[in-house]
Parts: C-alpha cells; sequence; structure tokens
C-alpha cells in the first residue's frame, strides 16, 4: 500500500518509492555539474523547516558584484508522511512554511522558477555534491513536568542521526555548519566526533571542517530580514572552517551593513545564542511577580512600564502577557542547563542555574493565571466558569503573526478546557492551530501539552475562526490573549452588541486603555487583566455614578 503524505491544505503525494532514488540522483547530479560549469557552488540545506526553507531561498538568491548566482541550493527532507509534501511544493516555486512577509513568496519562486538555483529532494545522496551543508534540523528540549524544566531533556536524536547521514556521504572538502540552535558544547564535543568517526570508517583523512553560526529569525513581516540583514555570529572548530564560515556567510547575507562577530571556539557562539534568549525570558519572567503585585494593590503595570521606559537604559522593558511562546525563548535556557551536566560533566547544575531555569518555569504556567481572572470575572457576574462560553482571541504567540508554536493562548486554552468551560477561538493571522487539531501526534508524539491537563479530547475539534463577530455571538467572556492589530481598537459597545448580553473581558497584554474599561463596566460589563490591578478602582467609579445618577433621578 503507498503511503502519502497530506499538505496542509489537505493535498496528497505519494511517498517516493526505492526506484525513484537513483533517477532523483541523476537528476541532481546534472544539476550540481551545469552549476559548476557556471562557477557556482553547491549548498544542501538539511531541513526545510521555518528556518530551513527561507535559509535555502536566501543562499540561493545570492549573487556576486556583477549580479550572477553563486550558488545552488538543494534543499533536502526526509520523506515522511509527516514533511515529505514540502519537497514537491516548494519544487512548484510554493513556500513550505506560511509566512506575513510579503518578501518570502515572492523570493522562493524567483529562485525556483526564474534563477532556477534552488530545489528541493528527498535523496540524501545530494550530500555527496555538496560544498557546504547548512544544517538546520531540530534539536528540541522535552519537558517532562509543566512549570518544572530540570525533569527535563534536549532531544537530540533528529540533529545526531542527521549528522552521521552527512558524515556518510559529504566530500571530504565540504564545509558542514550547524544552524540550529544546539546546547553549549554540542558542535565541538558531539557533532565533530560524529563527523571524525564517519570520515574514518570511509577511509578519510582529512578533519572535518565543521562549524556553527545561529539564527536569529524573527516571524513576522521582517522574516527575510531577520536572516538575511540583521547581525551574525559564528565559529568554526578549527581555522579551516573558521575561515570557510566566514565566507561563506559574507557570500549569502548583509555582512556590509550587519556586522558578523567571529567567535573563537562554537561553544562561545552556542552560548551566545543561549544566553541572549535567557536574557529575554528572565526580563518577562520577572515582571510576572510585579503583575501579580499590580493586580492585587491597585496598580496598573501597563502605566508603570510606560514610565520606565522613558529612561533609555530602560527601553527594552517589556509587558508579559500569558505567556513567552515562539520556539526558541522557551527552551533555550533548558538546553544550558541540560548541556552544564550532560555535554560538559558538571554536577552542580541545580546550584549554578536558577534564575534561568526559573524563568523558563515562570513563563511557561504564566497562562494558568488567567484561568483564574476568567473564573472570577464571571463569578462577579453571578456566573459559573463551568459550561460558560469563553472566545479566546489570539492563537499565536505574538501580535500581528501567525504562529502558534509554544502560545500562552494554548495553556490558557487548556485550562480552561480543564475548568469546564466551552472555548472558541478566533485569529486573523491563524488557519489551523494544529496543537489541537493534531494534539495526538503535534509538535511530536506523546508531547502534546494536552498530558498535562484533564479533560482534553474534544479539543481536536477546535477550529479558529476569522469572523470576529460571529465568533463572540453568545459568548460569557472574551479574553484578549495576544496584541493583534484587529484588537487595539475593539468597541466595547460593538463587542457587547455581537455578544448580545454583557460579558466578561479579561485583558492579557495590556489592550484596553482606560476609557474601554470603562465603558465595559458602563455596559455592565466585567474586566479583569494580567497586571491590571487599577480596574477596580473604575469599576467602583462607574458604580459609585450609576448610584449617585439613581440617587439623583429619585
Amino acid at each position: 500500500m503507498v503511503e502519502h503524505s497530506v499538505s496542509p491544505s489537505g493535498e496528497r503525494f505519494p511517498l517516493p518509492t526505492p526506484e525513484d532514488h537513483a533517477a532523483e540522483l541523476r537528476r541532481l547530479e546534472e544539476l550540481a555539474a551545469e552549476a559548476r560549469r557556471n562557477g557556482m557552488e553547491v549548498v544542501v540545506v538539511m531541513g526545510l523547516g521555518f528556518v530551513g526553507a527561507v535559509m535555502a531561498a536566501i543562499v540561493a538568491d545570492a549573487t556576486d558584484a556583477e549580479g550572477r548566482p553563486t550558488k545552488l541550493v538543494i534543499g533536502c527532507q526526509r520523506p515522511s508522511t509527516r514533511s515529505y509534501w514540502k519537497i514537491p511544493l516548494l519544487n512548484r516555486g510554493i513556500s513550505p512554511v506560511t509566512a506575513e512577509d510579503p518578501e518570502v513568496d515572492p523570493m522562493i519562486a524567483r529562485v525556483v522558477l526564474e534563477k532556477r538555483t534552488l530545489t528541493a529532494t528527498f535523496d540524501a545522496d545530494c550530500l555527496k555534491l555538496a560544498d557546504c551543508v547548512v544544517v538546520d534540523v531540530q534539536c528540541d528540549y522535552a519537558k517532562q513536568d509543566l512549570g518544572n524544566m530540570r525533569t527535563g531533556e534536549t532531544d537530540m536524536a533528529a540533529l545526531e542521526s542527521t549528522l552521521r547521514t552527512i558524515g556518510e556521504r559529504i566530500p571530504e572538502a565540504c564545509l558542514v555548519l550547524i544552524e540550529t540552535t544546539v546546547a553549549p558544547g554540542t558542535t565541538e564535543y558531539i557533532a565533530w566526533p560524529i563527523l571524525k568517526k564517519a570520515f574514518a570508517a570511509r577511509g578519510l583523512t582529512a578533519t572535518p571542517l565543521l562549524a556553527h553560526s545561529f539564527e536569529r529569525v524573527m516571524p513576522g513581516r521582517q522574516y527575510v530580514a531577520s536572516i538575511r540583514d540583521f547581525w551574525r555570529v559564528c565559529s568554526g572548530c578549527d581555522e579551516p572552517a573558521r575561515v570557510r564560515v566566514e565566507r561563506f556567510l559574507r557570500d549569502v547575507i548583509n555582512t556590509e551593513q550587519y556586522e558578523l562577530t567571529v567567535m573563537d571556539r562554537p561553544i562561545e557562539s552556542e552560548t551566545t545564542k543561549i544566553v541572549e534568549n535567557s536574557y529575554r525570558a528572565t526580563i518577562l519572567a520577572f515582571l510576572n511577580e510585579w503583575s501579580l503585585f499590580s493586580e492585587r494593590n491597585g496598580v496598573d503595570l501597563v502605566k508603570v512600564i510606560a514610565a520606565i521606559k522613558k529612561r533609555p537604559t530602560h527601553s527594552n522593558i517589556l509587558f508579559p502577557g500569558p505567556g513567552i511562546g515562539g520556539y526558541c525563548l522557551p527552551k533555550d535556557g533548558a538546553l544550558g542547563y541540560w548541556a552544564y551536566e550532560h555535554i560538559l560533566g558538571f554536577e552542580d547544575g541545580d546550584q549554578v542555574f536558577r534564575m534561568s531555569t526559573a524563568a523558563i518555569d515562570i513563563n511557561d504556567t504564566r497562562g494558568l493565571h488567567v484561568g483564574t481572572l476568567t473564573r472570577d470575572a464571571l463569578r462577579n457576574m453571578g456566573r459559573h466558569i463551568a459550561g460558560a462560553d469563553v472566545l479566546v482571541c489570539g492563537a499565536s504567540y505574538r501580535e500581528d503573526v501567525g504562529d502558534t508554536r509554544y502560545s500562552g493562548s494554548e495553556i490558557v486554552v487548556r485550562k480552561l478546557t480543564e475548568m469546564g468551560a466551552e472555548i472558541r477561538v478566533h485569529d486573523p493571522y491563524v488557519d489551523h492551530w494544529w496543537e489541537f487539531e493534531s494534539q495526538d501526534s503535534y509538535p511530536a508524539p506523546g508531547r502534546s501539552l494536552a498530558r498535562f491537563f484533564r479533560n482534553q479530547e474534544h479539543l481536536a475539534d477546535l477550529r479558529v475562526q476569522q469572523d470576529l463577530a460571529a465568533a463572540v455571538h453568545g459568548a460569557e467572556a472574551v479574553i484578549l490573549a495576544v496584541r493583534h492589530e484587529a484588537y487595539l481598537d475593539l468597541s466595547p459597545d460593538d463587542l457587547v452588541a455581537w455578544a448580545g448580553q454583557p460579558i466578561a473581558i479579561i485583558d492579557c497584554f495590556g489592550i484596553l486603555g482606560d476609557d474601554a474599561i470603562r465603558r465595559y463596566f458602563e455596559l455592565g460589563c466585567e474586566v479583569k487583566g494580567l497586571g491590571r490591578g487599577h480596574v477596580q478602582r473604575i469599576r467602583t467609579e462607574v458604580r459609585a455614578g450609576v448610584r449617585s445618577a439613581g440617587v439623583a433621578a429619585g
């Protein structure tokens, strides 16, 4: 029976057979030979996911001073039922990743269909043709408990398997560049030995050329620029690798305007990525305690932060939403914690790593508090959370993007569902929320956050709605979970009219101004918010005004 890979749009692609591999390799050999006749290098990008697909296109779009293409790029993806569909789509000039950046789709179409400098394949023997291999294979951190990242571990299986495959096939003069965010020490102490062992098994005497340069990809309208036009850090395992990686990066990204920092060792490059993301995560976790303080003492944390940001040295302070989300910040500090013991051999990690680990645990569980606020708001209206119709506005992890990876909204939905609420979701940027629709297998079998909550089975039927007025109809509570542009200027009168009744409003991201909060109270609604302790003062003022008006009328 032929197995198929199904794209997000539902198109089915049969997986390649063993007979297909020989024909595919001949196709790639012909392309590589032609590229070399034109003075081009052959670059293989391993992994066509969120980073790899666009990185492949950027490399394929590179030109010399005369505007001539310098690289033929072969994007390689395993022919699995889960991801094979990316290959035929990319070879049609269609991006396998959804992006808000208007530059992504035209660039991929251009390099595939016009310049013909990018092709995709399922055949790992393409590595035999490579002058350079860029590794964009996932290295995850598997958490075993919610709110205790110390019990988790780094999942390097896919990365290690890919490195073995690379070592068994590449020419000995090929540069291998790990772009994946990895645990510090991975490049020198795990990847390099794998490649050396593979070379030795092949009778090769050369030292593998291995380097590391992490990506700083940011989803949204600057997706391409965050790879091509942004500051980079790199390092090589030895001097020849350092020279090669520096030359490669200067060929394909904008190092004239954005300085390339060359580190002495890969562990320094790896640590740079872990520290910068741990710093960001820690700032957000730090504000969680002040968010709770503000709620309980009549303080508006939004105004506090705005006042602090006037000071230039503190301009990067951020209001924490219901969780930090994204692929990097929720896990990167954990990679450092794990590497300290399991790669580098130290045993006092629990004493050394206190802030970075606590930050991850705080950020992972911050969304649980939204369930408490929703319950309390409904209770103040004489309603119960169990059985209540609740609309969550925003599924993605940050404003104006469609990326749902580790979104704080997922924790909100799961907690409210556990409490008995009936959930509906609206997001103008998200078509499918795979964390729910495919929760038995996404992000991997046994890895869904559903395992930390009860009563989650029916959430596989959850679908994201696009019509806000229709989504809010009949809702008893509305949770503003993400600062999407569509939610910033919502009229309280419209929202209540669409709902058909007064509603509980939960502001998770400092979206509501005081005038909007006051108007919701005037309409008979209840308002709560993360860090918005001053809402009770506004509530008291409105209620007092209503009573005064009643007395005056009497």
